[in-house]
């Protein structure tokens, strides 16, 4: 499992990692979120779901612990609190699909980066533990033509949040549409 906390093992293209694992995580919680959501039609199912994902990667933060890593080796993404703004859009509007869509789509897409990057500081010095514990191997869309250096101006919180916001909308029209094959 990538998680967004992995940036940190490669070290050459760490931005540009964070970038790509935080807009797969964003548009992830989007389409499921939103989709469990409207299913039920009650607010607060965003989060639940968002939760559950969390106790996923608990459990695969502990295999890995298992094995002899250390504790910060996996560093598990932060989706509850974009979900609960799902939630609250989706509330706030008074169970207004298209606006849970818009508005909660956005929402997830801007913060989900800015929620991980925070998580992300209050781990112990990733460059040590990077370079303690290398990844085996670099995945393959991953792979560098060659090292960018300044890229995005070393923005990747900025540039996670802006493609996220883009492409969660999307994604949670999606969500939506899995419920029922007939526009309402």
């Amino acid at each position: 499992t990538i998680n967004a906390g992995d940036y940190i093992f490669y070290t050459d293209w760490m931005w540009t990692s964070f970038v790509v694992f935080s807009v797969s995580q964003s548009t992830m919680l989007a389409v499921g979120a939103i989709y469990y959501m409207l299913f039920t039609g009650v607010p607060g199912t965003a989060t639940y779901y968002a939760t559950v994902m969390t106790i996923y990667t608990w459990v695969a933060k502990g295999a890995w612990f298992a094995l002899g890593y250390p504790y910060d080796f996996v560093v598990v993404p932060v989706w509850i609190p974009s979900a609960m703004l799902l939630d609250l859009s989706y509330r706030a509007t008074r169970r207004n699909k298209h606006a849970a869509i818009l508005i909660g789509g956005t929402m997830v897409g801007l913060s989900l980066p800015l929620f991980n990057m925070v998580n992300l500081l209050l781990v112990r010095d990733p460059l040590e533990v990077a370079f303690k514990y290398p990844r085996p191997t670099l995945p393959a869309y991953m792979t560098p033509i060659e090292p960018q250096v300044g890229k995005f101006y070393n923005s990747p919180v900025a540039l996670g949040s802006g493609a996220g916001a883009v492409l969660t909308v999307p994604m949670a029209a999606l969500g939506a549409k899995l419920n029922t094959w007939t526009y309402r």
